[in-house]
């Protein structure tokens, strides 16, 4: 159900020493002392446990930064079903069913209530939420992954205690599993990583959640609360025997696991008739991983409460009510600051923007002010708004609870843009001295340090070009060169439309593996495709151990896009080049051009208005053969010269051709064979005069 790997990879490593082993045993002991105390009290207290909860949303701009109504929908999950207000478990099998007089392990109010906090450490008061930009949201790393989210997260720089928050993590990736966490421990401690780390596709029914995942943070707090997967503490179900000892609970029957929701399972036949259980497994228990979890037992709330009540691992501080006042989660909730985001700052006239409230806590009313823009409503939660006119933009909230009114206003928050460039376009950056005073270029630095910026030092035709100084960055770097809009509403199915560009780009070592991305966009910057993929040899494959800086037309590489299709045939066109390094060598960008492909269209290439026709093309290379999405054709020639490449089928019959603008060095045309069928097809190159013919294989 969910890849876990509670067990195999963290507790396992901490059992591999005998002292913690040793500690274990101890403190298995004593919380089972604590249970059975509990159990023998006549007249037990009737308490409902109330858990603060800080959610650290750890992003680095992707998908991975869930809303915040994905995060609440997925608190209202873990109530509901540790409340037993989830409606299907009244469907559970017959064994557990509450409608069966027999039945004794049926579904089980755990009595256990989770509330955001709404109090940092230092006394902030903030959402309940975090927000944390870095790219160790995909690194996997557990410490590191806390210690990015402490010294960078948007509410409060140090340590959240285990002991006063239940931590959940939200990342990209958590080293291959979908959540994990640790049973109770004072080897572990009150520490913040005494938290549950989760996927962002694991939390909540909407967004990137869904309903068939949902539960998995059920699961993990089943574990923070000393439960063990019902076969067992380990991760594999279905590998063990039936172990009279399990998960240490009596009412849930002895079972190796299930992967299935295979509800008359009996994997220890014999051993469950000891127990009365008619032999048949729990397989709906949240424990089990079978796709179909809806209960906890008895057994399971009891050894849970005992945590509860247990210093081992702080648990007992955290639901107290001078802890619940200290962290905000006693329900007095106050309005204590106006916040508000957008899904875009940055957009084209004419388009839209959802608008989506921030604020905390117990906002009653809202009323937005957008300078420039018309809403279809000011006084609602969430507005959109439509911006007609260019321009950049302040947009201002009010909130109030009835009696206090806060206001937060965001200076420049939107910029609008006009009309795209207009074709042929070429920017060799010389007339900039930065990628801020260019008024078409912006620049995406994830990571804070060495972005993209206009040098002298090195140029393709000119004397600037662009560079992304990646020589030594340690760890993994992303950095992206965006461009506004270039008009292609003009285009139409005769030619098509090209981008070339020229690169330059060393490894420091034989082992870097960085890429660079082409992106293409329609809608001006809302939703992004990968159109172009250099990794590997087609990037670069010499080495430099030095800080790499082109000296030579040799250097360069001239790239030309022609998959730029008919979606993207409007004036909101845009691009940009994304590459993700990982502390190898410098790379370079000059000339980037877009043209219409045709025998008219003159290149502009920063002070060439003409193209020479001279020599052919050479060191022809086609490749991938068979290609999938899209094939490169690979050539040199000497001087800049007028290059056609026509792809035809077996027949003969063209179905595209192209002009690029070939300039001198090293070529490589992108071709689209997305939309063609499987089979046999030829490509003919011919270049001043000399024809060239290749066949290759579509899948």
């Amino acid at each position: 159900m969910w890849n876990i790997v509670y067990n195999t990879k963290k507790m396992q490593a901490l059992r591999a020493n005998p002292a913690f082993v040793q500690q274990e045993q101890v403190e298995r002991m004593q919380l089972m002392q604590i249970e059975q105390e509990m159990a023998s009290d006549s007249t037990p207290l009737r308490l409902i446990y109330k858990i603060p909860v800080v959610f650290h949303v750890l992003h680095n701009g992707g998908i991975e930064n869930i809303s915040n109504a994905q995060i609440l929908d997925a608190l209202e999950v873990l109530t509901r079903d540790y409340r037993l207000m989830n409606s299907d478990a009244n469907n559970v099998a017959s064994a557990f069913n509450a409608s069966n007089p027999s039945a004794t392990a049926v579904p089980t109010d755990i009595e256990v209530e989770f509330v955001l906090a709404t109090k940092a450490p230092n006394g902030t008061c903030f959402s309940g939420i975090t927000r944390t930009q870095s790219s160790q949201s995909y690194s996997g790393d557990g410490n590191a992954q806390v210690n990015a989210i402490v010294s960078g997260n948007d509410v409060y720089n140090g340590q959240w205690p285990g002991n006063k928050y239940l931590n959940v993590f939200i990342c990209g990736d958590i080293g291959g599993a979908a959540g994990y966490t640790y049973t109770p421990s004072n080897w572990i401690g009150t520490g913040m990583d005494n938290g549950i780390f989760i996927l962002h596709d694991y939390v909540g029914r909407i967004g990137t959640g869904n309903v068939g995942t949902d539960r998995a943070l059920t699961h993990e707090v089943g574990h923070w609360l000393n439960l063990e997967h019902v076969w067992g503490g380990n991760n594999d179900p279905g590998s063990g025997g039936c172990d009279a000892q399990n998960d240490y609970i009596q009412d849930t029957p002895q079972t190796v696991g299930s992967t299935a929701c295979l509800l008359s399972a009996n994997t220890c036949t014999g051993d469950n008739a000891y127990w009365g259980f008619n032999q048949i497994d729990n397989v709906e228990n949240y424990m089990d991983y079978s796709y179909c979890s809806k209960m906890f037992t008895p057994g399971q709330k009891a050894r849970m409460v005992a945590a509860l009540n247990s210093s081992i691992g702080g648990r007992n501080n955290i639901w107290t009510a001078a802890n619940l006042t200290a962290t905000g989660a006693d329900g007095n909730v106050y309005l204590c600051a106006a916040d508000f985001y957008s899904d875009r700052i940055k957009i084209c006239a004419g388009d839209s923007i959802k608008f989506f409230d921030n604020s905390y806590n117990n906002v009653t009313t809202w009323n937005w002010t957008f300078q420039g823009g018309t809403a279809n409503a000011t006084n609602i939660q969430n507005p959109t708004v439509f911006y007609a006119t260019p321009g950049v933009y302040n947009v201002a909230l009010t909130v109030s609870d009835g009696n206090t009114s806060l206001t937060k206003t965001m200076n420049q928050y939107i910029t609008v843009t006009g009309a795209g460039a207009s074709l042929p376009f070429l920017d060799g950056f010389e007339t900039y001295t930065t990628i801020e005073s260019s008024g078409y270029w912006e620049t995406d630095n994830q990571q804070n340090n060495a972005g993209w910026q206009v040098t002298s030092t090195a140029a393709q035709t000119g004397s600037k070009s662009v560079k992304l100084a990646n020589f030594g960055q340690g760890g993994t770097n992303v950095d992206e060169l965006i461009a506004n809009p270039v008009d292609l509403s003009a285009i139409t199915s005769t030619g098509g439309v090209t981008l070339s560009f020229r690169f330059s780009y060393r490894k420091r070592v034989s082992t870097n593996a960085e890429k660079m991305y082409v992106l293409y966009t329609g809608n001006c910057g809302e939703t992004w495709e990968i159109r172009k993929t250099l990794q590997g040899s087609t990037l670069g494959s010499t080495v430099s151990t030095t800080a790499w800086t082109p000296t030579q037309t040799s250097d360069w590489t001239t790239i030309h896009c022609t998959n730029i299709t008919a979606q993207y045939w409007n004036q909101n066109f845009r691009y940009k080049f994304r590459f993700e390094g990982e502390g190898g060598n410098n790379i370079y960008l000059d000339n980037i051009n877009i043209y219409a492909s045709g025998p008219s269209d003159s290149l502009v290439t920063g002070g060439q208005s003409s193209v020479d026709e001279l020599d052919g093309a050479s060191d022809l290379s086609i490749y991938p053969n068979p290609a999938d999405n899209e094939v490169n054709v690979s050539y040199n020639v000497n001087q800049n010269v007028n290059t056609v490449i026509t792809l035809t089928d077996i027949l003969g019959k063209q179905i595209k051709s192209f002009e690029i603008h070939s300039l001198e060095g090293n070529n490589l045309v992108v071709i689209s064979t997305e939309e063609l069928a499987s089979g046999t097809y030829m490509i003919e190159l011919m270049s001043n005069g000399v024809k060239t013919v290749r066949q290759i294989q579509v899948k």
